[in-house]
């Protein structure tokens, strides 16, 4: 049987049931919607611009959405009309034969095919970029707005503000990416019912290991060595003195036995630590097991919050990750007061204003119903400070004051969502352990082994302090 006839056997049925109503419609929401499509791709290409994302919901979403609606119902018109006829007994038993060589015939055919190559193009094209938008940082941070906008602001303002949400949250691989768009189905269900948690929970269970998707880039085996940190923190007094501390971190790294420092000690694959959390916050650890030196295994237990055995086997066992210390390494929210350090370091705010660090924390720290009252109020209670304590100098001060409520505003804005039920401290931060319990979940000298060893708290052992005298500071280049 040659090409045209075995063609034929599926072009004179198709032909003479697809003259209905739905054929049509779908012949035409497809032609419609592919014309549409292909009108944006191409302004986009040329203008080179960003696209809105709700505006990318409709274009990279609902429009090849459409596309493939109006495919499918060609087909099912063609079914439903065939089915019709055969209920009203009009169905002919031979479809009308189609001459070879009819110009007419020839060109419908040729139309066919080449419709139905550009339909694949076209479709393969749309489902890529649909991919491709709900995979783009705008989408993330900025479609589901209420919901995200603490995540999304909190990225903004760390490191990782140049990295994609994809390259974390899916990373790389095809199994990663259907958990990922079968977990977002869940999710959109979830805003469309606004069943979603205020606050949004963390840490997010299920996530992708760090393995796969932190050391991509980082890679806390290699030895690093030590670090030399400063830290500046400026006083509640009226000149708000800056006090400089200096510290050397052992992060380390992976040579040697066990490894070196913090990252060798914490990350060896050749002896993982876990540990056992019972809250869903990870933060009361009360069993954590590692192996020494020698290649001796330990469990250490809290003596001074004991778990009981119910408890322990509900609580979620871990092996330690680059995550269980930064936790928060892609969102990161501040406290007032270190947000403040940081602004009077930069000069974003000026210490030649009295008491500014005091009056901006306290003024951070109130409570307002939304973001807009707290710019308000934050705008007013600095400007009525300082008119009342210096009517004189206040005119002088006003372009710092108005500076100043400016970026305590920001910080403000950053941080704090109350539609969200974010506020300060909503989210632990696990670095450190200055603000939160941190490294104290587990060094806290109660974590002890049969044998009686401890889990030592002891400051030299992740860091030195070193005396901060004016010759070390001007050895360091610190004015």
């Amino acid at each position: 049987m040659g090409l045209f006839n075995r063609l034929s056997q599926w072009w004179r049925p198709l032909a003479f049931l697809g003259t209905n109503r739905l054929s049509l419609f779908g012949a035409a929401l497809t032609t419609s919607s592919a014309l549409t499509m292909l009108g944006f791709w191409f302004l986009e290409a040329v203008s080179g611009r960003a696209v809105h994302p709700y505006a990318g919901l409709v274009l990279f979403v609902a429009l090849p959405g459409l596309f493939v609606l109006g495919l499918i119902l060609m087909p099912l018109g063609v079914w439903w009309r065939r089915r019709q006829l055969r209920a009203t007994g009009e169905l002919p038993a031979t479809y009308p034969v189609f001459e070879r060589g009819l110009p007419a015939v020839r060109a419908a055919l040729s139309l066919v095919g080449g419709l139905t190559l550009a339909n694949v193009a076209i479709l393969g094209t749309a489902s890529y970029k649909a991919v491709e938008h709900m995979d783009s940082t705008q989408f993330c941070g900025t479609t589901c707005h209420t919901v995200m906008e603490p995540e999304y602001a909190g990225y903004r303002a760390s490191a990782h503000a140049r990295v994609s949400c994809a390259q974390c949250h899916i990373g790389p691989g095809a199994s990663w990416f259907v958990r990922s768009k079968i977990s977002g189905t869940r999710q959109l269900f979830a805003v469309a019912f606004e069943t979603y948690s205020r606050p949004i929970h963390s840490p997010v269970k299920d996530l992708r290991p760090a393995r796969e998707t932190c050391e991509q880039c980082h890679w806390p085996q290699k030895f690093h060595g030590d670090k030399v940190l400063l830290s500046r923190r400026y006083g509640n007094d009226e000149l708000n003195t800056l006090e400089t501390n200096v510290l050397v971190l052992k992060v380390g790294g992976g040579a040697g036995r066990l490894g070196t420092g913090i990252h060798g000690r914490h990350l060896d694959d050749r002896a993982p630590i876990t540990y056992v959390a019972t809250d869903d916050r990870r933060q009361v650890i009360p069993v954590v097991t590692s192996v020494d030196a020698q290649g001796h295994t330990r469990e250490y237990v809290s003596t001074d919050a004991p778990a009981t055995p119910e408890q322990l086997a509900k609580g979620e066992r871990r092996t330690m990750d680059c995550m269980d210390c930064h936790n928060r390494p892609s969102h990161t929210f501040e406290l007032p007061e270190r947000a403040l350090d940081e602004a009077l370091a930069e000069k974003r705010i000026s210490v030649d204003l009295p008491f500014v660090r005091k009056q901006a924390a306290a003024l951070l720290k109130g409570e307002y119903p939304d973001a807009t009252a707290a710019e308000s109020a934050i705008r007013a209670g600095l400007a009525d400070f300082y008119r009342q304590r210096s009517p004189e100098a206040f005119a002088a001060q006003k372009p710092l004051i108005e500076a100043a409520a400016t970026e305590v505003v920001a910080i403000y804005r950053r941080n704090v969502f109350p539609k969200m039920k974010v506020t300060w401290g909503t989210y632990p931060n696990n670095l450190g352990h200055d603000d939160f319990p941190g490294c104290f979940r587990c060094h806290d000298d109660s974590h002890k082994s049969a044998d009686g060893r401890t889990i030592s708290q002891d400051c030299e052992t992740c860091h030195l302090v070193l005396d901060t005298n004016p010759k070390l500071l001007a050895d360091l280049g610190v004015k």
